[in-house]
């Protein structure tokens, strides 16, 4: 089983791209041939700075591996070293029905968002189709929200078989991840950097102690009931804390007699404490950028390797 999967190099990552991509990602290593890119060409809709870009992917890179991928069971490499997959892209775009890219809703929210229209932005589908069917992909991980973009993959590998001849790509299926944490961000929206309320994976402890103790919370008193599912604090204490401290939280807060200022301390040295390895390696790994270098460049030799033939397969077909 092929398994396929790429993050944006927007920035430093935050614990909703952990728990949402990058851990799970990181488990399904033992399951399956694992392919994992870095987007830093879907990030050229987004990010117009080359030298920002560069830096964005060179962090990307220390900090995956910091959390747990291992260049020996997975291929990792930057999307960009991979030229194949936008030849790929054209060819597949003159069979992608306009109608199926206007149904598009990543694109009707980017711009809602305020990101500039462009051509890059609406036909991004077609490039992710690129991504996953040039690796002959078994299986995608994405979450409930992102079922469309296998579905579009899948609709536009269908219309080349049907054209080009049964079999010549593969039908890739999602595995929608069900259980995914849930990462509230610290104003209660989703966590997100463009909304200016994520909390890192890594950075300095004092800006982070600040982030946490600045959580939003209500007025209730010290020694009123609260209900922890509604509060932000117990939500995110969830994904650091083991199963007996996330109840003996819970019942404080029904109790009563704890204050919000006394959660927040606890959730912040969970926090800190589970993160507490990664940031080791991942200082190692800034002393050692040739090693991270040399792990992209061979992921990137084995990817181009794939996705050389499985194009070469489609462009005889086509009659290229």
């Amino acid at each position: 089983m092929r398994i396929l999967s790429g993050i944006q190099p927007s920035g430093a990552f935050h614990i909703g791209n952990f728990f949402g991509m990058m851990e799970p990602s990181i488990r399904l290593q033992d399951e399956g041939e694992a392919y994992y890119f870095i987007a830093d060409y879907h990030a050229l809709t987004t990010i117009q700075d080359g030298e920002q870009l560069r830096q964005n992917c060179q962090e990307a890179a220390v900090d995956f591996l910091a959390c747990g991928l291992d260049p020996e069971r997975a291929v990792f490499f930057r999307h960009s070293a991979v030229p194949e997959v936008t030849e790929l892209s054209w060819l597949l775009s003159t069979v992608t029905p306009m109608g199926l890219l206007e149904r598009c809703h990543s694109y009707k929210d980017k711009i809602a968002k305020g990101l500039t229209a462009s051509h890059g932005l609406f036909a991004y589908p077609v490039l992710m189709a690129a991504d996953i069917l040039i690796y002959d992909s078994d299986v995608v991980p994405v979450g409930r929200d992102q079922k469309q973009h296998v579905e579009v993959t899948r609709d536009i590998a269908i219309k080349i078989n049907e054209l080009y001849g049964e079999g010549l790509l593969k039908l890739p299926q999602p595995r929608i991840r069900e259980a995914m944490a849930k990462v509230p961000g610290l104003d209660g929206q989703k966590m997100s950097k463009s909304y200016g309320n994520a909390l890192e994976i890594f950075g300095p402890e004092k800006p982070l102690r600040k982030k946490v103790m600045r959580i939003v919370t209500d007025s209730a008193g010290v020694d009123e009931p609260k209900d922890p599912e509604a509060s932000l604090i117990y939500q995110l204490y969830q994904l650091f804390a083991g199963e007996s401290d996330q109840q003996r939280m819970a019942d404080e807060f029904r109790q009563g007699g704890v204050g919000y200022g006394d959660f927040k301390k606890r959730l912040w040295e969970a926090y800190w404490e589970y993160f507490a390895p990664m940031r080791a390696r991942r200082e190692e790994l800034l002393q050692n950028m040739d090693y991270v270098d040399d792990v992209l460049r061979q992921g990137a030799d084995k990817a181009r390797e794939l996705a050389t033939s499985v194009l070469g397969r489609v462009r005889h077909a086509m009659g290229l």
